[in-house]
């Protein structure tokens, strides 16, 4: 599976042959987890429906997901792309969206891994409140760790292209000062502290500094591996600083995704479901996005995406004060996104109306 920007075009749709399948395997593994719960044709069709409205909230908080993923994806060596598609879509379904809600009642808790696994599935309302209790330190790390992708994609000295002029140019201005995205990032999460209880604020702090240092050490180890890699000419390594990165990433982005679902089910399995199935879709976004060249194409889609995370990251933080429904989660991103795409389509037409006139 190669997804250079050289490969043969696809009809739309083909790219999406493997979600439209998990879809349709998951739809019916939820109808028949609702059977088995129920015993009811309506509650059959309640979890059913749950099922597909937690895949189109997170197709809807992912699309942002897709477009980095994608703008990282396309340096990446053949071999590494393959194995962030295979791989690291097993890691975002399997270890995010189980795995990890499991581990933080592990943590929360005191208790082991299996002994959460029947607390999800015996009593998925305990289960539910240890994962809502633990939405402060989660909030916290993710916001910080998406705020510093954001700001560094902004805060460049090599950027040419810029979307929101005014600011953009300012924040490359400034991009020569070394460390000022990660002051911004520590002057916001101190904000935010401040509004918090005093035994909150150390939580929310210590997970926002965790948050903040697993980026910078992502970073370096890419660097490090990615140096590496060119030096020896080993393709083993090459781009796993990249994938490294990406996985993280993902990671961050779902800590929204799976803490939200919990209003919607208390059910980990049925979560699961839903989440997988978009996560499905996010997969097969990043794939047309590279092998059509949509980021080519549309100069300022990039841009939307990561003013997207940026919001979403401050979103993450004043969660931590007052409850913001996921909805608006999701169609902030969508928002900032689909301008970006128009404002991109009006520059293609006045170039080609411009190219025609000459």
């Amino acid at each position: 599976m190669t997804i250079h920007n050289s490969a043969p075009a696809r009809p739309v749709l083909g790219y999406f042959k493997w979600a439209f399948i998990v879809t349709f395997l998951g739809l019916a593994l939820g109808a028949v987890l609702g059977w088995q719960t129920t015993g009811t044709i309506g509650g059959m069709a309640s979890i059913f429906f749950i099922c597909a409205v937690l895949a189109v909230l997170e197709i809807s908080l992912s699309f942002d997901n897709a477009i980095v993923n994608a703008n990282k994806l396309k340096t990446m060596t053949p071999v590494w792309q393959r194995r962030f598609l295979t791989w690291g879509i097993l890691i975002a379904v399997f270890g995010m969206r189980i795995v990890f809600p499991l581990l933080i009642v592990v943590i929360a808790a005191g208790i082991g891994p299996w002994q959460a696994l029947v607390l999800a599935a015996t009593k998925p309302a305990e289960y539910a409140h240890i994962m809502h209790e633990a939405h402060l330190p989660i909030a916290a790390f993710g916001g910080t760790f998406l705020m510093m992708v954001g700001l560094n994609f902004f805060f460049d000295q090599e950027k040419d292209i810029h979307w929101v002029r005014w600011l953009e140019q300012r924040m490359q201005e400034y991009s020569s000062i070394r460390g000022v995205e990660v002051a911004v990032v520590l002057l916001t999460v101190i904000g935010f502290s401040r509004l918090l209880g005093e035994a909150d604020r150390e939580v929310f702090m210590n997970a926002a500094i965790w948050g903040l240092l697993t980026f910078l050490l992502v970073e370096v180890l890419g660097g490090f591996l990615d140096r590496s890699q060119q030096a020896l000419k080993a393709g083993a390594q090459g781009g796993l600083g990249a994938f490294l990165y990406l996985e993280v990433l993902d990671a961050s982005f779902s800590f929204d995704g799976v803490i939200g679902a919990f209003a919607l089910s208390q059910n980990l399995f049925i979560i699961a479901i839903g989440l997988g199935i978009g996560a499905m879709y996010v997969r097969s976004m990043t794939i047309m996005l590279v092998e059509k060249g949509t980021l080519a194409e549309y100069r300022y889609l990039e841009h939307g995406a990561f003013w997207a995370i940026i919001a979403l990251s401050i979103i993450m933080f004043a969660q931590s004060l007052v409850h913001i429904p996921e909805v608006i989660t999701g169609l902030g991103g969508a928002g900032l996104i689909g301008l970006s795409l128009w404002s991109s389509v009006k520059v293609n037409r006045r170039a080609r109306d411009h190219q025609l006139a000459a």
